[in-house]
């Protein structure tokens, strides 16, 4: 059977992660949505999603095709009754459609023909930016699950003191310096190759993947997910980092959604909760205009390949565009748009050509080719969010 992974209706409330990546490939729990179905399903999965994404996100259709909307996390029993589907089958969790199958021949899709099968268990469904750090504790818990299940963790080395030692998970390569793992509250999954220096205190929930590094002192609360070759200092709470990305030193970062090749300088905080405690808003890219999230902490959402420099202050419930370079005094505003160069004291548009110098390098330094795939994605993200920079 194919697996299809598409993004479903939910794609521009995750906007500004879905710019530049499908919604399959959001972190979140220790994996990416696209790893953990093709963990569950022990096949490859290709994408449906926004057509400039394709040439670097391809879709392959063969004769058989079953269908997963991405914004859905997988369960044991779900891929079961998936993998049962048969032509004219669909999958629905109340008026979402989780999974159908459907053949090569068929142009349209007219779901009153299908037979509905509705799933009546608990499932963990990705709607809204903020969903990823909210639901962070629950999908780092089932992905803890599932990758270690059957498997032994490696020794933890002398000198760490730690708490729940069944529940702290550590892969091959692994460096610990004298640290603090707490697992009582939650699982800690120690990625292939990666670095706890000295001094760090983390409390679980909490993942770090394959090569990142937590500096000396760091202090880490749950629910809390490095991503593949992050870098990670000071105060963290509850925040996903989705890879490459860095906060290499002190300061606070609460309740947020970190993209890609992103860095934040030293000293750099946000806020999440607001003075008089009430519910925070975020920017909503389809309104254009600030939306309510049903949250009292909610923190910083931040585009890939975004900067800021040293003693960079965001207030809360900010969101940053992609390939944002900002600095200067003062609180940034709760939304800035993408390709943005400037800060407080006012903004001036990031032009391409800078923001390919500055990508080129920073990839290179991972020893990853900017190419003209990346190029011609970022090119049309300034493009399509020229209307947001009215400065």
């Amino acid at each position: 059977m194919n697996y299809i992974l598409f993004d479903g209706d939910v794609r521009n409330a995750l906007l500004p992660f879905t710019y530049t990546k499908p919604v399959a490939d959001i972190r979140i729990g220790i994996l990416t949505i696209r790893e953990k179905w093709e963990n569950y399903l022990g096949l490859t999965t290709t994408t449906i999603t926004e057509e400039y994404l394709e040439e670097k996100y391809p879709m392959v259709e063969l004769e058989k095709n079953i269908l997963i909307n991405s914004s859905f996390l997988p369960t044991k029993h779900l891929v079961k009754k998936i993998k049962e589907l048969s032509k004219n089958e669909a999958i629905f969790k109340g008026e979402d459609v989780i999974a159908f199958y459907t053949s090569d021949s068929q142009e349209e899709i007219n779901f009153d023909d299908y037979k509905q099968i509705e799933f009546e268990e608990n499932i963990l469904q990705i709607k809204n930016t903020w969903d990823i750090f909210s639901v962070n504790a629950e999908a780092l818990k089932q992905d803890f699950d599932l990758i270690t299940e059957g498997r032994t963790s490696q020794p933890i080395p002398e000198g760490t003191r730690y708490i729940n030692k069944e529940n702290i998970f550590i892969e091959e390569g692994v460096e610990i310096n004298f640290a603090i793992l707490n697992a009582s509250k939650g699982p800690i999954y120690i990625g292939k190759d990666a670095v706890v220096l000295e001094g760090s205190a983390v409390q679980g929930p909490f993942a770090m993947c394959e090569k990142a590094v937590l500096k000396m002192g760091a202090k880490i609360y749950g629910a809390t997910t490095l991503g593949p070759f992050c870098k990670v200092g000071g105060e963290v709470n509850n925040s996903v980092l989705f890879a490459y990305s860095s906060k290499g030193h002190d300061g606070y970062l609460g309740n947020s959604v970190i993209g890609e090749w992103c860095n934040l300088g030293a000293d750099t905080n946000n806020s999440n909760l607001k003075n008089n405690y009430a519910e925070v808003k975020l920017w909503n890219y389809d309104t254009g205009r600030f939306a309510k999230t049903g949250l009292q902490f909610c923190g910083l959402m931040m585009g890939d390949h975004s900067k800021c420099g040293i003693n960079s202050m965001f207030n809360t419930g900010t969101v940053i565009g992609v390939s944002t370079n900002l600095f200067g005094s003062g609180f940034f505003r709760n939304f800035v748009p993408s390709f943005s160069w400037g800060g407080a004291s006012g903004f001036t548009e990031y032009k391409t050509n800078k923001v390919f110098e500055v990508a080129e390098i920073v990839m290179k330094r991972k020893e990853i080719i900017f190419d003209e795939k990346e190029q011609k994605i970022l090119e049309h993200i300034f493009e399509e969010t020229k209307k947001y920079r009215k400065y």
